[in-house]
This record gives C-alpha cells, structure tokens and sequence, in this order.
C-alpha cells in the first residue's frame, strides 16, 4: 500500500513513513492510493472477535509489510490493554433502535485515547527499528494533548509539545495535560484559539529547516495512522448490531472531521453503512457546508463542548479528495481560498457527492444542556456535552426507524463536570485511577501565539 497526499505535490510514501512524516511536504494530508475492500463474508466474521483481533483484520491492508503479524498483534495487545472495558468500544442501548458506542474507557477518558494508545506503541517499535528519535508538536482542543501525553510519556526516542488554548478547555482536560511529570513531555498554553494553535502546527511543518533539524511528526488527525485506527470501531459496532446483515447509521460529534471521516473510510471498504450524520455545535461551519455548499470560516465561540470549538476542519481535506476526483490541483486552490480568502464555495458535483454521503445537524448550548437532562432522565447515564450534541442530531435527523442508529460517546462525561453538573444536578465522579487528579502539580508554560517564539523554545527544550 502506498500513500499519496491530497494536494498531490509530495512524493508516494509506505505506510511507515507516511506514519512517522504526518503532514505532506506539500502541506497536504496523506491517504491510501486506493481503498481496500472487505467482502461480506470478512466483515460477518468479525462477529464475536475481540476488538484486538477485528483492528488486525480491518488495519493490515493498510499496513502492509510495515509490521509483520505476529509484531502487530503484540503492538495491539499492548495499546488495549489499559482500557476499562474488556470489549474496548462497548454498545449500549440508549432508546428504541438507538446505541450510544462508548469510546471514553481509555486511559484518558476520551475515543482519542482509541487511536492515539496505538499510535505510541507503533511509534515506539517502528523508530526502535531504525534508530531514530522524533519530536512531535501536536494542537489539541482538549483531548487529543492528554491522549499524546499518555500514549508518549516517557518514551526515550520522543519529546513531545503540546499546543492548546489557553483558557479554552475544561479544567480536566487541562490537568491531564499540565500533570505528567515526565521530562520529555512539554504542555504549551498558547494565547488564541484551537485553529491557532493547529495554524502554528502546520507552520512548522511547512518551515523545512525548522521541521528536519528537529525531526518533526505529528500525532494530530493529520496523522493517517491516527485515522485509521478510529476506523476498526465503525466495524465492532456495526457487527455487533447485524452488519453485514443490515445497514447501520452514525451520528458523530463532528469537530476536526477526523473521526466522521473514518466512518467514510469504512463504507469505503465495504461496511453497509446507511448515513452518516456530522453533529456539531454552533461552531458549524461543517453543518453549514452541508446545507449550502459553501465553506466560509466565521471565527470560533467558546462552547462548553471545547473539543469541537473548531472552523479549520483538517480532515475535511481528506474528503474533498475524493469529492474532487482526487485532483490534487485542485484541493490546492480551494485550500488557498481557505487561508486567503477564508473559504469556499463547492463545486455542484462535490455538494452533490456530498450529500450522498452525509447529513449534518446543528446543537446550540441551550439544546446541548437539555439533551444531557433528557438523556440522565430516560437512561439514568449522564452524558458528555460532545456526546449530546451527536444524541440531539440523531433524534433531529432520524431516518429509517429499522436502521439502527449509533451514535458515538467521544468523552466521559467526568472531563466536563461543570456543565453536566448544570444541566442535571448530579456531579460526575472520576474514576478511581484518576481520583487524585486535582492533587497532582501541574507544569506549564504559557506562550504567545508566535511561531517564531514557540519554535525557539521546542529547540531549548529537546
């Protein structure tokens, strides 16, 4: 399997490369050349497989001969093993022919750890390998920084920085972050908002002196492999609801596009998926590119769902590939239009192909805090406000009473105490690995928003 990026400048890459470069030297996002496909037998005999042996199932065509078989099964043992549930992802139902996938029984509570355990494990065998160390910068707005900061901590080949907002994430969300006391891992409170800190990313990425003299990668959804891991659950979940039998829907939480995009990847490899339903808040430039084609950025309003507080959807690049034929030509304009003229307009076919594939939906604050009520109400579970808005889109959106309609719990709802606190009166305990969080010192730097600044102090720093 060979990667080529979106905007079709940067040179073929394996699987292993693509992994450890992250962005291309283009500035485009790398994807397979072609999509794998599973047949119907493949995916019904996912039925009853643990979660560890469906990842190796639905991962290996894309890894190729980057890690033998018996490497990667160990690679997967290791990454699952400090989950809290036995079955990873677990299907809970949560009204008629309606399933909530809990993804938060990581180690940082969150469906970033599902990607990111993975990712730490395959990083660590590959640059063993070849004798390399790397520095991976990573902007998180909220999850994926505690996520990196546990799957990377204390690893001796990488120094790890993480860029977050500052001010703009939840209080649990920042702990985890500023408390790992491991030296090789750095938490960066940048002065602005998640598209400036996933801006400043890109910039060093796209500074070449800067990104080879300090071996830079990426953890964030840019990294393919990233992506690709969130694929295996639109499998489980599927599987265990009568795929290939009968189509499944997913509403999905929608920020960076990343974890939306992976439920693409899978009706791409032949999973019979029905719709997929891109769920945002009122930071809805997702929503409104559905609705109108247009994809014009509008500044970003703090919500109390942060992680999804987001107008630069990168992945949403990786779609347009597609949408566009995989014309690297033009990708390039239209992410020209993006950064210049801060957006545009999609073509009618790409609307079209667009709406083929998804549907969105809407979920201001007020609608947020009552979809958390309602749901403690009628499950007695108390839900995270990134999962509510998915919750809302869902019953907004409903199609076919007879699909099953999944929606993805992408946060514990412990990580956001205040505002689960607010809507139902009941206050989210920790769990017991995580009690002592509020005790831990925190260590942090505060930073402007300034590449030049940030750049000087990672080199200080390695």
């Amino acid at each position: 399997m060979r990667y080529i990026s979106t905007r079709g400048q940067a040179p073929e890459l394996s699987f292993e490369e693509a992994m450890l470069t992250g962005l291309a030297r283009d500035g485009g996002l790398y994807l397979p050349e072609t999509w794998p496909t599973l047949t119907q037998g493949d995916i019904a005999g996912f039925a009853g497989q643990p979660y560890e042996e469906v990842a190796f199932r639905v991962m290996k065509p894309f890894i190729g001969d980057t890690f033998d078989d018996d490497t990667f099964r160990a690679i997967l043992a290791r990454a699952y093993a400090p989950f809290g549930h036995v079955a990873r992802c677990p299907v809970v139902q949560s009204g008629p022919n309606e399933f909530v996938l809990e993804l938060h029984h990581g180690p940082t509570l969150a469906f970033k750890d599902v990607a990111m355990q993975l990712i730490g494990q395959m990083f660590e065998v590959a640059l063993k390998r070849r004798g390399e160390s790397v520095t991976i910068v990573a902007a998180t707005s909220g999850d994926t920084g505690s996520a990196a900061m546990e799957a990377f901590k204390g690893l001796d080949a990488v120094s790890l920085f993480v860029m977050y907002p500052h001010g703009r994430v939840s209080e649990v969300q920042r702990r985890q972050m500023t408390t790992p006391a491991e030296d090789n891992v750095h938490a960066l409170a940048v002065d602005g908002d998640f598209d400036d800190c996933q801006a400043l990313v890109k910039a060093m990425f796209n500074d070449f002196d800067f990104r080879d003299g300090v071996k830079l990668a990426a953890v964030n959804s840019i990294n393919w492999a990233r992506v690709l891991a969130q694929v295996v659950y639109f499998f489980t979940s599927a599987v265990a609801l009568g795929a290939p039998g009968r189509k499944v829907s997913f509403s999905v939480p929608t920020g960076n596009f990343g974890d939306i995009f992976a439920g693409y990847v899978a009706k791409r490899m032949g999973l019979p998926v029905d719709r997929l339903l891109i769920a945002t808040n009122r930071n809805d430039i997702l929503h409104r590119t559905v609705a109108t084609g247009a994809h014009v950025k509008e500044g970003v309003s703090p919500t109390m769902s942060p992680s999804m507080d987001i107008q630069v959807s990168s992945n949403f690049e990786r779609l347009l590939f597609d949408l566009y034929d995989r014309e690297g030509a033009a990708i390039q304009q239209l992410m020209a239009d993006l950064n210049g003229k801060g957006g545009f307009t999609l073509s009618q076919g790409a609307q079209a192909r667009l709406r083929e594939e998804f549907d969105s939906a809407r979920c201001d604050e007020d609608e947020t805090a009552a979809e958390i009520k309602q749901s403690f109400a009628e499950t007695g579970v108390l839900q995270c406000p990134h999962t509510a808005t998915g919750i809302k889109a869902a019953r907004d959106m409903r199609g076919n009473p007879a699909t099953p309609m999944v929606i993805l719990a992408t946060a514990h709802p412990a990580k956001f105490p205040a505002a689960v606190e607010a809507a139902t009166g009941q206050h989210p305990p920790l769990p017991p690995r995580m009690a002592d969080l509020y005790e831990r010192e925190e260590r942090v730097t505060r930073v402007p928003n300034d590449l030049t600044a940030i750049q000087t102090l990672i080199k200080d720093r390695i």
